[in-house]
């Protein structure tokens, strides 16, 4: 997967949930859902990148249709 930017913003989970008000443990399992959709990706044990279809899609310039989830 290539990203659009030269310089991705990369997270902890635990980051993510301080400030959009979340618990790390709800937004770690999000973040699996979304890895699993191809929207993030797993950059090492702890921390998530988005992709390009991640960039595409929250742009509007790729539809849920074109998103695989499980469930």
């Amino acid at each position: 997967m290539e990203f659009l930017y030269e310089m991705d913003i990369v997270a902890f989970p635990s980051v993510v949930a301080a400030n959009i008000d979340y618990t790390g443990e709800y937004i770690s399992r999000r973040c699996r859902t979304l890895t699993d959709a191809e929207l993030l990706q797993r950059v090492d044990a702890s921390n998530y990148r988005l992709t390009t279809l991640g960039e595409s899609f929250i742009t509007g310039k790729a539809t849920a249709d074109e998103i695989e989830f499980d469930g």
